[in-house]
């Protein structure tokens, strides 16, 4: 008896397994935002009403917050262990969870590949806890998030983050916090809409932000080896960087700029905004020999897999990164190596921090 595969086009059998993908992803994705009320408001594009794009009005302004921060943790594959460790990934996954956070800022590069579906799926797959929980996750773009073809993987990264309705970068109002994603993966140049956009976003901040965070993927600041041999920060990084610059007069709340790319943990303090490069999610990890003397961060044990936890409340902000401790250990536990202190109400100077703090190494 003729089987009947044998009578199929192949290529067909092939879309057809793509669109059943397509569709698994976006079942499992519309579960993120089901329990989330969100306002949309302005275009992103629209320079010219530029309120916040989304408006959480569950926050409210004295509301406490519990923010975890992290990145570059390139899901795929269980099977895949070359630039992406599964066994780290997939515990970290499940920790951040565990830190009960109403809010997840995911710094880029979440996929391994985003044209391929199958990665996106591990992704369902291996945060699970963080939907069990409801957590309101809020993404920016990385490079890997176009690996692989910028539609595909543009449209499988909105397909699995419907709470951002469509938006490439976007504004999200949370209460006493807003948070700016914006998108690497296009143009940041004079003149240019995400430019025009960003400009007038810092221009009519809410009155009620206390703290603005900023993501992004490729670094604004970096350390004096990813300068010299990976000519960071690229130039769109400047570009965004030089308009937070001519507006940091202006602004009423303190700034936190949180990037990834660089699979290891920096942090900087640059014209009273604090700069965190927070890379370690999983991604196959990368030494620094040589930090600077403006990373404030000095430890140079490595690997450095690790997230934040960033506590917000009464105009007050407590961040702690949380590191791996051993990641060939059997049982994995995380460690707390560095932390921060702001205040809103301070006046905003050139140390950034505002109360000082015993660094654990």
């Amino acid at each position: 008896m003729e089987c009947y595969s044998e009578r199929v086009d192949p290529s067909l059998l092939r879309k057809l397994s793509v669109l059943l993908q397509q569709a698994m992803l976006a079942s499992l994705a519309c579960c993120a935002i089901a329990s989330w009320a969100v306002s949309p408001s302005a275009s992103p594009q629209d320079s010219q009403n530029p309120r916040p794009t989304l408006i959480f009005s569950q926050f409210s302004r004295n509301q406490p917050l519990r923010v975890v921060v992290y990145g570059d943790m390139r899901f795929a594959d269980p099977s895949i262990t070359v630039g992406t460790n599964p066994r780290i990934r997939r515990w970290l996954a499940g920790r951040v969870a565990k830190e009960k956070p109403e809010v997840m800022l995911l710094t880029g590069d979440t996929p391994f590949i985003g044209a391929r579906a199958g990665d996106w799926l591990d992704f369902q797959r291996e945060t699970a806890p963080w939907r069990a929980r409801h957590i309101l996750v809020l993404p920016t773009t990385g490079n890997h998030e176009v690996r692989g073809g910028e539609s595909a993987g543009i449209a499988n990264y909105l397909r699995n983050f419907p709470q951002i309705r469509g938006h490439r970068y976007y504004s999200a109002l949370l209460g006493p916090l807003e948070v700016i994603s914006l998108d690497c993966t296009l143009g940041s140049e004079p003149g240019s809409d995400q430019a025009a956009w960003f400009a007038a976003q810092l221009s009519h901040l809410p009155s009620q932000v206390r703290f603005l965070f900023l993501l992004y993927h490729i670094p604004w600041v970096a350390d004096e080896q990813s300068q010299w041999i990976a000519g960071l920060p690229s130039k769109s990084a400047l570009d965004l960087r030089g308009i937070l610059d001519a507006h940091m007069a202006i602004l009423h709340a303190r700034v936190v700029v949180f990037i990834g790319h660089i699979h290891n943990y920096e942090r900087f303090v640059r014209n009273g905004a604090e700069y965190v490069v927070t890379g370690g999610g999983g991604a196959e990890p990368y030494p620094l020999l040589l930090r600077g003397s403006g990373d404030l961060y000095r430890d140079m044990a490595f690997p450095v897999y690790h997230f934040l936890t960033i506590d917000v409340d009464d105009g007050k902000l407590h961040a702690v990164m949380w590191k791996i401790q051993d990641p060939d250990a059997t049982k994995l536990r995380v460690v707390a190596k560095d932390q921060f202190f702001l205040s809103a109400s301070a006046r905003i100077d050139k140390t950034g921090t505002d109360a000082p703090f015993q660094r654990k190494h």
